[in-house]
This record gives C-alpha cells, sequence and structure tokens, in this order.
C-alpha cells in the first residue's frame, strides 16, 4: 500500500487525541490510550513500530519514543543522536520528555554526513476539517506553485534550513549550494553559476504569476542582494505547502537527481 500524501497538509476528520505518524518506509495510527508507548527507529518490528533511518548506523534501533498520558501524546529521544523539533529546538537523550500539541510536528533525525531522518506526527483534533484538495487554490489564487524535477532539487538543497524548520533561516548560498551537490551528486554538474542561472529563471516566471513577495529587483527602492530575494522565493514556497519537509528525501533519491547525460545538466 502506498504511503499517504505529507502529514503537513492534514488528516481526515477522527476521534481528537489520534496520533498519526509518518517515515520514508511506513506509516501508523494509534488511539489516545492511557499508557500506549510507540517506538520508532532503526530496528526492525516488535523492537519498534515505525522505522526511520533504516540503512544509518548513526541512527539508534530505538530512536524514540512516543507515550500517550495525562491526555497528551509525549515525545523522548532514546537514541544517541540529537532530535531537532521546529525553531531548532534539539532533544538529547538526557532531556525530559515534551507534549506534542495538537497538529503537525515534524521531528528530524540526524543521521551520517548531512543526512536528517524525518518523522512527521500529527496528532488530531476537534478542529480538523480534512487535507485541504489543491483543486480549490486552482480555481482562484493558486495555493501552490508549479516546479519541474530540476527546480524542486534546487530549491530543497538551497532551502532545507527552512524545510528543518529552523528558527530565522536563510538560504544557502549558490557556492554552498554547489559544493553540497559535489558532495552528494558529484555527476550531475550542478555548479554555481547554472543554480543561480536556474533560480533566477523560476524567480522571474513565479513574479509573473502573482507571487506573494518580491522575486524581482525594484530600481525605485535599490537593488537588494540576490540572497534577499531568494529568502523571499523559498520562504513563499514553504508558507504555501509548495515545498514540504518530505521533499527533504530528495537529497537521498538517486532516481531524483538529474541525468547527467540529460539535457538538464547540459548548460
Amino acid at each position: 500500500m502506498p504511503l499517504s500524501a505529507s502529514l503537513a497538509r492534514g488528516v481526515a476528520p477522527t476521534t481528537p487525541g489520534v496520533l498519526h505518524a509518518r517515515t520514508v518506509t511506513g506509516e501508523l495510527t494509534a488511539p489516545p490510550r492511557q499508557g500506549l508507548t510507540l517506538r520508532f527507529g532503526r530496528g526492525e518490528k516488535p523492537e519498534v513500530d515505525l522505522g526511520v533511518g533504516i540503512d544509518d548506523l548513526r541512527v539508534s534501533r530505538r530512536h524514540g519514543e512516543l507515550t500517550y498520558r495525562s491526555g497528551q501524546w509525549w515525545l523522548r529521544n532514546t537514541g544517541q543522536q540529537l532530535v531537532r523539533l521546529p525553531r531548532g529546538r534539539m532533544m538529547h537523550v538526557s532531556t525530559e520528555p515534551v507534549p506534542l500539541a495538537a497538529g503537525y510536528t515534524p521531528l528530524f533525525v540526524k543521521g551520517s554526513g548531512y543526512r536528517e531522518h524525518l518523522v512527521e506526527l500529527y496528532v488530531a483534533s476537534h478542529d480538523d476539517q480534512g487535507p485541504v484538495s489543491r483543486r480549490r487554490a486552482e480555481t482562484a489564487r493558486p495555493e501552490t506553485w508549479p516546479l519541474d524535477d530540476d527546480e524542486r532539487l534546487l530549491l530543497v538543497v538551497l532551502g532545507q534550513r527552512y524545510l528543518l524548520y529552523e528558527e530565522e533561516p536563510r538560504p544557502l548560498t549558490y557556492a554552498a549550494a554547489a559544493r553540497q551537490f559535489a558532495y552528494l551528486r558529484p555527476q550531475a554538474g550542478w555548479n554555481e553559476r547554472k543554480i543561480e542561472y536556474r533560480i533566477e529563471a523560476v524567480r522571474r516566471r513565479l513574479h509573473r504569476s502573482g507571487f506573494r513577495y518580491p522575486l524581482v529587483h525594484d530600481p525605485s527602492q535599490g537593488r537588494p542582494g540576490d540572497n534577499s530575494l531568494l529568502h523571499n522565493l523559498i520562504k513563499g514556497l514553504v508558507e504555501s505547502t509548495t515545498l514540504v519537509p518530505p521533499d527533504l528525501e530528495l537529497m537521498e533519491d538517486d532516481a531524483a537527481w538529474p541525468d547527467p547525460a540529460g539535457p538538464a545538466s547540459s548548460a
């Protein structure tokens, strides 16, 4: 059975307190039952209920627990690596358990090298109306913006700090992104100039489409740096859910990278 869409887009209405959890390799739903504990990590069932980072030896076999008590789900880090929460908050194995708020919470388990493994969590509430249909957005002002595969991949690398929900994130520079591409996929040939040229084309196209934030230079206001315009681009794409945390998986999926023999790398 294929995995559902990102939990960032909501869940179908259900009993308040129900926990939905999702990773690259699986998903589960659990009722709000006193004392119930769910475990996630690199191990297999019955050691864990949800696999994460199953090919990464930096991830512990039992890396975290979710326990329902006192009317809330509580998260505890039981692994050797840190767990990152939104706004840059870190959890160590010695950190006290923290309660999950209703709605969407992404967790990031640090792995090897650049790898960060996403665990999506969603605690149902009385206000859940189910996933929002994209068709409704397309008949008026678009809620999401079209990106081709190369554009999405470039923006995920440049905007990874936004997708990690760091506090006050800034985009990677084109030079830093090119260095990361060289590390992750050296055959793709994404150098600094190619990245800059492709992103400028995206900015101009979305500017003409009525993007929420400024994406081109306004001569009457002086000339802002490209980094400010890139920040506007990534911020707007994340806020509109055009880019969501599961897109970070593109940085690990060989099939998603441009074919160095194809048109995408021939500039």
